[in-house]
Order: structure tokens, then sequence, then C-alpha cells
């Protein structure tokens, strides 16, 4: 039974706590802790009940509870500060283009398919929609000017409980988007603002929300209206939901439905950020946007959108990628492709690793790199990794060359520590600790905390979570019928004194969850010891269809209830971000075990850094280049096997023999005045070292500074005059295609001897045949390095020749190499395209080597 009509109810508040309502509705207070205090003080209860979502609680708050605060003075004091504070905010003004393109247009718009902002809103699902959310936090602080743009999803992703027996079960909770902090987006006559794309040639009606992120406009769209047919109105009901065809539709809706609502709204960014390749379609609806507004060819509309995007990699295995058969490509892009003006089977090779391979399938990162001016990995590793698993997108370029560059992820630092940390850093750092953009100075005043404060800030953390994973786990037991013995022995697990290790991750396989577990006597041995106790609190979720993930799970939680773990290793149901708050704030150390070099990053261990937490970690993602012994621990020394089983079984020791001898030992040694000094200044070399690298401001300016600007100012110099610029490089292009066979390196000359010394350099001639190309059309490089056993480069430097003049079609370039230090080197010369021409050469697949 339908209504005839749908109306909405709100909140009456009183006028005294009206400024509560936009309070909820900005997802600041998911960073502000005064904020969310205010929420928690106007009732403490329901504050728990609403799941922390403040625009919720105001719907359940009675209304004698509301006439009461509203005739609170403490409480309206509150109000009026923290409103106050929120005004200061939001209030200061951007900086012109954010300092960087004085006088052009900079905007940036970032594209995800998830983001994980705060519990209250479940539209992600781990790591990719976390680092999502800090990247917009981090943006707001930093104030630049940049908008998100992602899915509203009905039922998110999925809610995790287990059986009796441990295996883990799902429910899809729906999303009521009223009780939100969402709102919609309406015109300028007060209707929801749509736009629309096409499923083989249907019209499908997208809806737009705004989430507002301190500054940033977060936009999500929404298929889930009246307009559209059943089957299309499922198309953003779950988050990795559904078969490939729902996949490729919501991927259709992010990028081509994402550029066209923001073009609705009169938003033009600059650059585009595409965070994974689930929103590659944008970077196609540009170029048809530039084709019918601006009547650009395809080419030189390529030219402007690959210039002006950035594309961040987060997969480190081939098979995570995104990958489509071409038959259901065909169905929903063969009459695009008509109106971008290209042929069907040339979308199909740029998402190809081999263009020419009709059999391979159809991958939207091959077409992110493609139509991308950079592309990152997530971590230094990372982009190692990247760039073997692509080389053959680019086949005349050595690996080293391939351009996949790496922006280490960061955590957005006041989002993740405990509150008292926060006040403990503000007492300690300065009031204003969490938006100085100087990171390093900042951090510097770690030193001034004294380690009684750290120390006994710390233990309180700790005390939270053992009270919290004792009612949680009782409420876990009580909602599966356990035995009442059971649910009262959950309130008696655990120590508030013990040594707390915490492990929390997507159950995915490669990160070895089950690791600790391999010798069950032996793990037996070490958290029983009765002087040194240690105990593990563990969450994650497994995929729906990942049933091993799920196994992984249930032998944990079997090993769990043998007598001698049952009060040392806990499960917690239903990993999200409220519980991640918890676990890493009082976790001592966390545990982190991926088979290297799988994970591509990994930020759970950054954000227990953060709150003081030591890590213990295989040497992959971050800790590979973050581990220092001053401040954690390594299992093993980076390396990687071929015999998967031999490196589980010797892993699980190094990592058994951490925990017994050096790990255990350090935390329960005490000086004389009863605390653990060594143990602490670990705790305080973490944050002044380690927390101003890996955090979000850093990984948010690098971003700008690298990637932003320089495609921005690309942007705006190839659209002047009518898009000559674009107009032109596209002709540049097209006659590098044609004429570039004619490039060749007739000779290369050299004044060093067999042996040099260190300090001497060596003088370099060139003599290079550039057929109908102007110098400025090409670069010419020396290109040396290091060089191994079998006479290959190891490491390798690049060094721009000079032209040094002209005669019979050669042109001459020299340049000097320097020697710098003692071993076995070699050089060569290549030539590839203008890099003052072009944002990227290496995407043009042009080179010609000595």
């Amino acid at each position: 039974m339908k209504p005839k009509k749908e109306y909405r109810v709100i909140p009456r508040l009183p006028q005294p706590l009206e400024p509560l309502r936009r309070l909820a509705h900005n997802l600041v207070f998911s960073w502000h802790a005064n904020i969310r205090h205010l929420f928690q003080r106007l009732d403490p209860g329901v504050w728990t009940d609403s799941g922390h979502n403040p625009v919720r609680m105001l719907g359940m708050v009675n209304q004698e509870r509301l006439e009461e605060m509203a005739e609170d003075p403490g409480f309206l004091a509150l109000l009026d500060e923290v409103i106050q504070d929120l005004d200061r905010y939001l209030a200061r003004p951007k900086a012109d283009d954010w300092e960087f393109s004085p006088g052009e247009p900079f905007s940036v718009a970032y594209f995800s398919a998830e983001f994980g902002l705060s519990a209250c809103l479940p539209i992600y699902s781990g790591g990719l929609g976390i680092l999502s959310g800090d990247h917009l936090k981090s943006a707001s602080d930093l104030n630049l000017p940049l908008v998100g743009v992602g899915l509203l999803y009905q039922e998110g992703y999925f809610s995790q409980y287990l059986s009796a027996d441990g295996w883990q079960m799902e429910t899809y909770p729906v999303n009521e988007f009223d009780k939100l902090p969402v709102q919609m987006m309406r015109d300028d006559q007060g209707r929801p603002m749509t736009v629309s794309v096409l499923f083989k040639g249907q019209p499908v009606q997208i809806q737009i929300w705004r989430v507002d992120v301190g500054r940033i406009p977060l936009y999500l769209l929404d298929t889930n209206i009246s307009e559209n047919p059943p089957d299309i109105r499922q198309t953003t009901a779950q988050l990795y939901g559904g078969d490939r065809e729902m996949r490729l539709r919501q991927e259709i809706v992010l990028g081509i439905g994402g550029v066209r609502a923001l073009r609705a709204m009169g938003i033009e960014p600059t650059v585009i950020h595409m965070n994974e390749g689930h929103s590659v379609f944008s970077a196609l609806e540009r170029i048809n946007r530039m084709r019918k507004e601006k009547g650009l060819s395809f080419d030189a509309a390529r030219e402007v959108v690959q210039a002006s995007t950035v594309f961040t990699t987060h997969t480190p295995v081939p098979a995570g990628n995104e990958a489509f058969d071409p038959n259901l490509v065909r169905a929903y892009f063969e009459d695009y492709c008509k109106e971008l003006g290209i042929n069907f089977r040339v979308l199909l090779g740029y998402g190809r690793v081999n263009p020419r391979d009709d059999s391979e399938p159809f991958g939207l990162t091959p077409l992110a790199i493609r139509l991308s001016a950079h592309t990152n990995g997530v971590s230094k590793l990372h982009g190692q990794v990247s760039r073997a698993m692509w080389e053959q997108v680019f086949p005349h370029h050595p690996v080293e060359d391939v351009p996949i560059d790496a922006v280490t992820n960061g955590i957005h630092v006041p989002t993740w520590i405990s509150r008292e940390l926060n006040w403990l850093f503000d007492r300690y750092l300065g009031p204003n600790w969490d938006e100085d953009p100087d990171h390093e100075r900042v951090w510097e005043q770690a030193d001034q905390i004294p380690y009684t404060e750290l120390w006994r800030t710390h233990i309180r953390c700790r005390e939270q979570l053992v009270s919290f994973t004792r009612r949680r786990l009782a409420e876990q037991l009580r909602q599966r019928n356990a035995p009442r013995a059971d649910i009262q022995d959950a309130y008696e697990v655990l120590s508030p004194d013990a040594l707390t290790i915490g492990f929390a991750r997507r159950f995915a396989t490669y990160k070895r969850a089950t690791l600790l577990f391999r010798d069950p006597d032996r793990l037996d041995r070490i958290i029983n010891h009765p002087e040194r106790p240690i105990q593990f609190i563990i969450a994650g979720k497994a995929h729906p269809q990942d049933n091993e993930g799920k196994e992984f799970i249930k032998d944990i939680i079997h090993l769990a209830h043998q007598e001698r773990f049952r009060r040392k290793i806990v499960f917690l149901e239903d990993y999200n971000i409220h519980l991640a708050h918890l676990m890493v704030a009082g976790a001592d150390v966390w545990l982190n075990t991926p088979r290297r070099p799988l994970e591509a990053c990994g930020t759970s261990g950054m954000k227990a850094l953060a709150n003081g937490s030591l890590n213990l970690s295989i040497l992959d993602g971050w800790w590979d280049e973050g581990y220092h012994s001053d401040f954690g621990w390594a299992i093993g020394h980076g390396e990687v096997y071929d015999d998967l089983a031999y490196q589980d079984e010797t892993e699980s020791h190094d990592l058994y023999n951490l925990l017994a001898r050096e790990v255990g030992p350090l935390f329960y040694r005490r000086s004389g005045d009863g605390l653990p000094r060594e143990w602490v200044e670990k705790m305080r070399a973490g944050l002044k070292r380690l927390v101003p690298v890996f955090n979000s401001n850093r990984m948010v300016q690098e971003y700008a500074t690298r990637y932003y600007i320089p495609c921005s100012a690309r942007y705006n110099g190839l659209g002047r005059d009518g898009m000559a610029g674009a107009i032109e490089l596209a002709e540049w292009r097209k006659n590098l295609m044609v004429g570039w066979q004619n490039v060749a390196i007739e000779s290369v000359a050299s004044s060093e001897p067999q042996e040099t010394l260190v300090g001497d350099r060596i003088e370099i001639t060139a003599r290079i045949r550039l057929g109908s190309f102007h110098p400025d059309d090409v670069t010419v490089e020396a290109y040396f390095g290091a060089l191994n056993h079998e006479g290959d480069f190891i490491e390798r430097i690049t060094k721009p020749l000079d032209l040094a003049g002209q005669s019979d079609g050669i042109s001459e370039y020299v340049g000097q190499i320097p020697c710098n230090e003692t071993g076995r080197f070699g050089y060569t010369v290549r030539v590839t395209p203008s890099s003052r021409r072009i944002e990227n050469p290496f995407v043009t697949g042009m080179v010609v080597w000595a």
C-alpha cells in the first residue's frame, strides 16, 4: 500500500537550540570533539542510542528535555561557544586560488566510490573510503578549493554478525536519508535537482544530495527515485553489491553522472582526481562535454582532459582491478562512443594493456592511466609494485620509467585521536595544532609532553577499550542466545593493566589474520606468561563472497573459545569507524601481518601511531618507509617468498620471538616511579617523527603542489583563446605519431676513459636526426646510474642535454655526467617528446634509445 503523498516531520527545536540543527548537518562534528560533547550533554543516553548521529538524535530527544535544555544557562553558554568556533572555522576566506594560482581558476573535484566520514553515514567499506573521507577533511582544514563526488547508497556496506559456530553473516540496514546528515539539492524553483545518464539507451534519473564536510561540499548521487524502474533504482542500493553489470552501472552513474551533476550546479573544476578506477568514466564525459560545448575534436578534448586528470591506484594485484567483458561494455558504450567521435574498438583499446589483444577484457585501470597526466600509488613500495604491474602499458620504457609515482597515504589526525589525547595535544602542541600546515614544527613539540601525562592518558584509553570490549562481547553473546554464564563471563575478559594488542582490518586472505595463531601452543606460552601477560582484541569483516576470509574468522572464534585463550583473545563483530576509534586509541601495540608486497599502504597503523601505540608489522605498505626501531618493530626484513607456506612458517616464528623477547619485556620493564620509560620514549618518538609525515594534511598538500596546481595551470593554458592550445597540442601529437619513426640517434660519443675519478665529469655528445621536427619538439637526455652484476641499471638519473648546433639535418646535443661516488656505472641517451609541450610525455609511448 503506497501513500498518496509523502511528508516529513522534523524536530521542533526551541529557538535557543535552533543552532543544533546546523551543527548536526555539518560533519565537522566528526573531528571537533567539542561538538560531539555538546550533543552528548544534551542527552547522554539518546546520544548513544542514536549511534552518535546528531541528526537522528534531534528526532529522538523528547520535547520536555529540549525545553529544559533551552533554559539551561550552562548548556546555552557551551552551545554559543561551539557555534562561534564553527563560524570562525568556516568563515576563514579561501586563499587566492589556494595561494598557488593567482589570477586563474583553480578547483578540484575528488571522485570516489566510497567515503568514510563518520559511523553515522555508512557509505564506506574499508580503507579506500576512510582515506577518501580523510582527504576531504584535510582539504577542509587546509581550505583547499575542492568538492567531493560519490554515491549515496540506500543500504551501504553490510553489517556483520556471527553465528553460534563463528560463521560471518550479513545484514543490510536501510539508510533513512532524512535521519542522516545529508541534504537534497534543489533548483531555483525548489524542485529536487537531477541529472540523467543512459543505460543501454534507457534514460536514468539521478538525484543529487549534499553533505557538508567542514568547508568542503560532498555531492552524492542516488538512483532510488520514483522516476526510475525498480531494477534501475537498485543501482545505488549497495556498495560493491550486485553482479558485474550492476558494478558497471554504478561506475557510469559515478563518472558520467558525477560530471553532469557538477555541471548542473555550475561547478567547473580545473582538475579531476579519480580515487581508484571506479570513476574513470568521468574522463570520457569531460571529453564529451568539451566536444559538444567547445566544438573540439576527440583528440583536442582528450589533451585538455588528460592534462588535468589525476589518478590514484590502490590495488597491488592485477586481479583486484576492475575489468569487464567487452560485450557488456558494448551494450552500454557503443552509442556513447558516437558522441565521443571514436569507434568503439578505440575505446576498448584505451582500456586494454595491449590495445591489439581482442581477447583482453576492458580494464578501468589501463583506461585511467592513459587518460591521466599523473598516476600514483599510495606508498613508495606500492609505487614500485604498480610500475611493475602496468609495465606492459608502456612497452618501450624500462620499468623505472613507467609513469606511476607515489604519494604515501596519511590519516586525518584530529579525527582519529582520542578525546583525552586531543586535550593533551591542546596543552602541549598549541590550541590550533590541528590546522597548522607546518607539521614538523608542531610535532617537534611532542618532546614537551611529560612521560607521566602521556602514559596516564594512554592508560585511560586502554581502560575504556577493555570496558567497551566487555560490554560489546556480552551483547554479542546475548544476541546469539548464549548461556547466561557465558554472558556473565564476558564482563571478566581481558585486563585493563595487561599489554593489549589490536588487529583490525578487512579479512582479505593476503592480510593473514591467522598468522598469529599458526602455533597455538607457542602462543599460549606467550600470552599466559605469569609475569608478562598479553591480550588481543580482533575485529574485521570478510567480503560477503569471500568464504576463505570467513573461514579465517571462524578459525579465530573457535580458538578464542578454548579455555586457555577465552579471557585473552576477543573478536568484536561489525567493525566500523566507531569501533576503530576505540581500538586505535586503547591498543598498546598495533599488529599488521600482510603478505608483502600486497598491502598497498594500510592506514590503521597510522591511526594507532597518532594515539601513541607502537606498530608491530610486516615491512609492507607505509611501514616499509616508516619503520625504525625507535618507535616499533618489523616482522622479517622485507623478504618476498615464492614458497608461501615457508613464508608463513618463518614470519610466524619471527612474530612469536618479537612478542616473547622484545615487545612483552619492554612493556613490563618499569622504572622506580612505576613508568615504562623506554616504552613511553618510543611512543613520544613516533608522535614526533612519524605523525608529521603520515598524516593527510601532508598528503593533500603533496597532491596539491605536485599534481593539482600543475594540472590546473595546464588546463587554463590549453583553454585560452577558444581552446587554441588544445587544438594546437592535438595537431602536434598527431604529427608526432606520423613522423616519430624518422627520429634517430646517429651516434653518442664521450670523453671518458675506462676509469674515471670521483669528482670528475664525463662529457657527452649525441648526434640526433630529428626528421621533420624542431628541437623544441623533443627532449634529449643522458640516462645514467649504477649497474648490477648483469650490467642492468639498478637506479637511474636523467639529465637534459643542451642543443649545441645543427648541420645537414643533424642536431648535436652536449652535456656532462657527474661522477659523485665510486662503483660500476653506465649511461645511454634517449629522445622523448618535449616535456615542455606535454604534461607527461611517457603516456605517448614514444621514445628513441641510443
